[in-house]
């Protein structure tokens, strides 16, 4: 086979579109923080109006970050012309990832037949922002919100809801195991920055924290040493930023550049950078954990 002709690789590029994503984005600003321009709103799907999830919300926002896209709705080529919409001519389509179940027949070498089984194979799809269309009305819901303080009162009856046993003080935010307790330094210690205000700070750190908080055995058991072996803590670090950025989407709220990430990329990007689909497994298990934190704003999670 030719070099020319070699298959596409969908865990592959979304990796590769990913970790260069994080090597341009700046010392202390992720591409999943938004600075300028672009939706930091979860993206959604124009046909089914379902948000998109794992990866391909990284995917979508590093799309929206590059192109300073204002919406967070997007659709494949066709979905736009069934909704009446034409892709302008020359637009670039953002990389997405799916997965269809396939009926395979494994030979069983001992019986000596086939036996019918399951696999899921991964499929790339492409899709295009609503910025990118003829005849698509950019709503204000969609728009990005400036900072503001009214998604916060939702954000303390979430982190209430939890149940978590949370302690202000002291000069850093953490979660201890062994007393199942976040630490996070006191809430007026908080400022804000150009893009994020005081309590944003402060409830985008604690979304971080609930995060690993959620992993422990007695809640959703992820132990990622089953899977990275000694990058384990870096890979859970991964998972909790990205948790948290999920929740903040979710939130209304902008999430805080944190200095401390520089003492994580590094590592993150040399796992990325070895293992084409540790960004898929991250991913998923910060959405795993998101939706699993914020169905406690409606009862006990299960």
């Amino acid at each position: 086979m030719s070099r020319n002709t070699q298959k596409f690789d969908v865990h592959q590029e979304i990796t590769n579109c990913i970790v260069d994503a994080i090597e341009t984005a700046g010392d202390f600003r992720l591409p999943w923080i938004r600075s300028t321009g672009g939706s930091f709103a979860r993206p959604v799907n124009v046909a089914s109006k379902n948000p998109y999830n794992g990866v391909n919300v990284l995917s979508l926002w590093v799309s929206a970050l590059a192109a300073e896209f204002p919406s967070n709705v997007w659709g494949t080529y066709r979905q736009w012309q069934d909704k009446g919409c034409q892709v302008r001519k020359g637009e670039k389509s953002s990389l997405i990832v799916f997965y269809k179940t396939l009926q395979v027949e494994d030979l069983n070498e001992q019986a000596g037949e086939t036996e019918a089984g399951e696999r899921m194979m991964a499929r790339a799809s492409r899709v295009f922002n609503a910025a990118q269309v003829e005849g698509f009305e950019i709503e204000a819901e969609d728009l990005p919100e400036e900072p503001a303080f009214d998604p916060i009162e939702r954000a303390e009856a979430f982190v209430a809801a939890t149940g978590a046993q949370i302690e202000e003080g002291g000069d850093r935010a953490c979660f201890i195991p062994s007393l199942d307790t976040i630490r996070v330094p006191e809430r007026r210690r908080f400022t804000g920055t150009d893009t994020t205000t005081a309590a944003e700070g402060f409830y985008s750190t604690l979304a971080h924290e609930l995060v690993h908080w959620s992993g422990v055995e007695k809640r959703l058991d992820r132990d990622m040493s089953r899977r990275f072996g000694d990058e384990a803590y870096a890979i859970e670090e991964l998972v909790a930023e990205l948790g948290a950025a999920f929740l903040c989407a979710d939130l209304g709220l902008n999430p805080e550049p944190r200095e401390d990430h520089a003492c994580y990329i590094k590592n993150w990007l040399a796992v990325l950078k070895n293992d084409k689909k540790a960004i898929f497994t991250a991913a998923a298990k910060a959405s795993q954990a998101a939706t699993w934190l914020l169905a406690w704003e409606t009862g006990p999670a299960d």
